[in-house]
C-alpha cells in the first residue's frame, strides 16, 4: 500500500492508497505539529493504522508533499523506523507530471502542485483550483495542463482569528453560514463578513483568471474549508477535498515506472 502525506502549515493530510486498485482505502486530517520527534511521529501513526485496521508493515511506498522543511527529516527518520521505506518528496521543480510554467517553480508550494496533478486528473483543463487552508490559494492551470501561477490571500481561519485576537469584544464564532448578510447581532455580522467575503473573493478572482485564460475553466475546491465557500457560489463546480493525495498518488506512480 501507498501512505500518501501532504503536510500543510496547520494540517496534515494523509491516505492510504491500495496499489491494484488505486482506490483511497483510509484518509486522516490531523494537525501538524512541529515538535513531534520521529518516534512520537511513529506511535502516532501506528494508533491511526490501528484504528483503520491496518498494519503498518503493509505499507511499502510513501509519497509527501511538505511546505514544512523542518518536519522533512523527521518523517524521513519515521518512514525508515516504522515502515522500512525511503519516502518520495515531491519537488514542484523536478516532478515531469506537472509543467510549472512560473519564474521560480522551485518556490511554489509541494502541496499547491500535488493538488493541481490531482485536480486535472479528475477534472481536466483549463482548470481553476481554489485551496482553502492556512492560506487561500488560486491555481491557473492552462488548456495544455500546464501550472501557470497563482493567487494567495489569507486563510479564513488566519483571517478569523487576527480579527478576534485584535479587537476586544468580538467573540471567537462557529464558521457558520448567516441567516442574512445583514447581520443582527454581533455574532451574525462576524459570520456573514467572513463567508461572504471569502466568497466575494472567490467570485472576483475566479472571474479574473477567466479572463486572463481566456477559457470558461472549471474551478474545483480544496481544502478543510471549501465546503462553506462552495456552498455559496455559484463560481465553484466542484469540491475534491483529497486532491492533493491523489496527486501524490499519481506522482508515485510515475516515479515507480522510471
Amino acid at each position: 500500500m501507498l501512505l500518501a502525506i501532504d503536510v500543510g502549515n496547520t494540517e496534515t493530510k494523509l491516505g492510504i492508497f491500495e496499489h491494484e486498485s488505486s482506490q483511497l482505502r483510509h484518509k486522516w486530517r490531523v494537525t501538524t505539529e512541529l515538535r513531534r520527534t520521529p518516534d512520537e511521529y511513529g506511535v502516532f501513526f501506528m494508533q491511526l493504522f490501528t484504528s483503520g485496521g491496518l498494519a503498518v508493515s503493509q505499507v511499502d511506498a510513501v509519497a509527501i508533499a511538505s511546505v514544512v522543511p523542518k518536519l522533512d527529516p523527521v518523517l524521513m527518520a519515521v518512514c525508515d523506523r516504522f515502515f522500512g521505506v525511503a519516502p518520495r518528496f515531491l519537488k514542484p521543480e523536478s516532478q515531469t507530471l506537472m509543467a510549472v510554467a512560473t519564474e521560480r517553480p522551485s518556490e511554489v508550494g509541494a502541496d499547491l502542485v500535488a493538488a493541481a496533478i490531482g485536480a486535472r486528473a479528475r477534472f481536466g483543463a483549463p482548470l481553476i483550483v481554489a485551496s482553502y487552508g492556512t492560506a487561500t490559494v488560486f491555481t491557473a492551470i492552462g488548456a495544455a495542463g500546464e501550472y501557470l501561477g497563482a493567487s494567495i490571500a489569507p486563510g479564513i481561519a488566519i483571517s478569523i482569528d487576527a480579527l478576534v485576537g485584535r479587537t476586544a469584544k468580538l467573540p471567537q464564532i462557529a464558521l457558520e453560514t448567516p441567516s442574512a448578510a445583514i447581520g443582527r447581532n454581533t455574532v451574525d455580522a462576524l459570520q456573514s463578513g467572513i463567508v461572504y467575503g471569502f466568497v466575494g473573493q472567490t467570485e472576483a478572482i475566479v472571474a479574473r483568471f477567466r479572463a486572463e485564460l481566456g477559457h470558461a475553466a472549471k474551478v474545483v475546491a480544496t481544502g478543510g474549508l471549501a465546503d462553506v465557500v462552495a456552498r455559496q457560489t455559484s463560481a465553484i463546480d466542484a469540491v475534491d477535498a483529497h486532491a492533493s493525495l491523489e496527486g501524490l498518488r499519481l506522482y508515485h506512480e510515475a516515479t515507480r515506472a522510471v
